[in-house]
């Protein structure tokens, strides 16, 4: 297998290190490369070679800086197949899956096209007289992000693109198990324009993490992946010094009330529970169906379930879902099932032990339905990250709302119905940060913030929109007085 090399100053390097992991085609059991286990030395070599870059690029006005995006957007549009074609390979996702995990991606680097704008300061003319205040939003210096396996292309793009439009140097640490999308957008990067140094990628695992943490001259930790890994960078980043936004796991409800449109509804769970084969931190986990709705929307799901098709997602006739990210996660996905069925779960689509002729070493578990399940069941509170929907009972909308409140994730809770009334009382009353109303995954846009609540999220400001901005600058405000006239201003009265 082929090491990946690192990019330090603008230069593929591929480290001394005696570990590597290998890159699985999760569709095939196949593996792509090996990604070399990058020490602290490598860590210490890419801070190094971007603090050399940083004063040119800080200096570079944000109109240059978001010209690099523009031409980068292009390159994007021009290799957009080809570069979803890889997220298949290396991740397991349908094609129309990875699209959209590229799609959202470029929508990062569209919205960073904007600096100009985002970075505009504020300004009062004559807060007391003959004094004037302005502030202005400065880059932070090296700042790094740590990403993980589930989408190869929108979780780094999260990051990086408004990091350098503000100014910063980025140093990138990729999820192992998906580095190949963003070793090819480095490359463009560097064809865009972006100077040697300004972006870097450091492959590896908990010693290159580590590493970054702990680097008194990284400045700021972006991370996404699960809440006691988010939890425990949150708190060494700032032990440290840093500052960190750390986005963790999530247990999103979704509430049906017996008024909801069976069809559009039985869709959207699938589409929430299943898309992405329920690895994403915005998937619908449980299901809580107030009164008959689970006699009304139940049926409709599972006859969509048993005419899916799961397969390989590497071929030209695409299947409705793909693999698992490994055999380790495919084996953890199924022991959950098996142990929410023996606390009392009745299994109405069963995943487990899934076949698929084509490729019988890919990682596959087709979509799972479990009825039944209440909080003493370890399915109603634990993130399965997986196409798992769990499904709870609830006789008012009240004691819906209390059950998704009572679990300690915050990051996304949908409601299916037809009364406005009811929608309305729930987005006031939903202890999550995204709310669905209709919707069955209510991630935002690129201009609006993710914004992930309770377990789900540590720190202040969110990824994405204006506060991403805000996580990527600090303000300097300047007061300015002018007491007496120099020689040159003898004509001002």
């Amino acid at each position: 297998m082929d090491l990946l090399p690192n990019l330090i100053g603008g230069q593929w390097r591929t480290p001394k290190v005696s570990g590597s992991s290998p890159v699985m085609n999760p569709s095939r059991g196949e593996s792509l490369a090996a990604v070399p286990m990058s020490s602290a030395a490598d860590v210490d070599e890419a801070v190094k070679e971007a603090l050399k870059a940083f004063p040119d690029w800080r200096g570079t006005p944000p109109n240059e800086r978001a010209q690099v995006m523009f031409r980068l957007k292009a390159m994007l549009e021009d290799e957009f197949e080809e570069l979803a074609k890889g997220i298949c390979r290396e991740h397991g996702k349908t094609l129309i899956e990875a699209r959209g995990d590229l799609r959202r991606g470029l929508e990062m680097v569209e919205y960073a096209c904007g600096a100009p704008t985002l970075l505009m300061g504020e300004s009062l003319e004559n807060i007391a007289r003959g004094i004037d205040c302005h502030t202005d939003r400065v880059p932070l210096g090296v700042v790094a992000g740590i990403c993980p396996f589930n989408f190869p292309a929108l979780v780094p793009m999260w990051m990086w693109p408004l990091a350098l439009v503000c100014g910063n140097c980025f140093i990138l640490k990729p999820s192992e198990k998906v580095p190949l999308t963003m070793q090819r957008i480095a490359d463009l990067l560097k064809k865009a324009g972006l100077p040697d140094g300004v972006f870097s990628i450091v492959h590896g695992g908990r010693e290159a993490v580590d590493a970054l943490l702990e680097h008194p001259d990284v400045a700021a930790i972006s991370f996404v992946g699960s809440t006691p890994v988010a939890e425990a960078v949150y708190q060494k980043g700032c032990l440290h010094g840093k500052r960190v936004q750390a986005a963790g796991g999530a247990k999103n409800f979704l509430v049906i009330l017996p008024d909801a449109d069976v069809e559009a509804t039985a869709t959207a769970l699938k589409d929430s529970a299943f898309g992405c084969a329920g690895e994403r931190c915005m998937a619908g986990s449980v299901a809580v169906a107030v009164g008959e709705a689970g006699e009304r929307v139940l049926p409709a799901l599972v006859d969509i379930i048993h005419s899916m098709k799961i397969g390989p997602t590497d071929v030209e006739d695409q299947p409705d879902m793909g693999a698992l990210i490994s055999a380790q996660h495919r084996d953890r996905v199924e022991e959950l099932i098996s142990l929410g069925e023996s606390k009392g779960g009745k299994v109405l689509a069963d995943g487990r032990n899934t076949a698929v002729a084509v490729a019988p070493d890919g990682y596959y578990v087709s979509p799972t339905v479990i009825d039944g399940i209440d909080y003493d069941n370890d399915l109603s509170t634990t993130e399965i990250f997986g196409p798992v929907l769990s499904v709870m009972r609830a006789k008012t909308l009240d004691e819906a709302i209390a059950a998704a409140n009572r679990q300690s994730f915050g990051n996304g809770a949908c409601v299916f119905t037809t009364s406005g009334k009811a929608a309305r009382e729930f987005r006031h009353r939903v202890s999550a940060g995204m709310v669905g109303v209709n919707v069955g995954v209510p991630a935002p846009l690129a201009y609006f913030p993710f914004t992930g609540w309770n377990r789900s999220f540590f720190g202040d400001l969110h990824m994405q929109g204006r506060e991403g901005v805000q996580f990527y600058t600090k303000q300097k405000t300047t007061t300015v007085r002018w007491f007496n006239f120099g020689e040159g201003d003898i004509w001002v009265k």
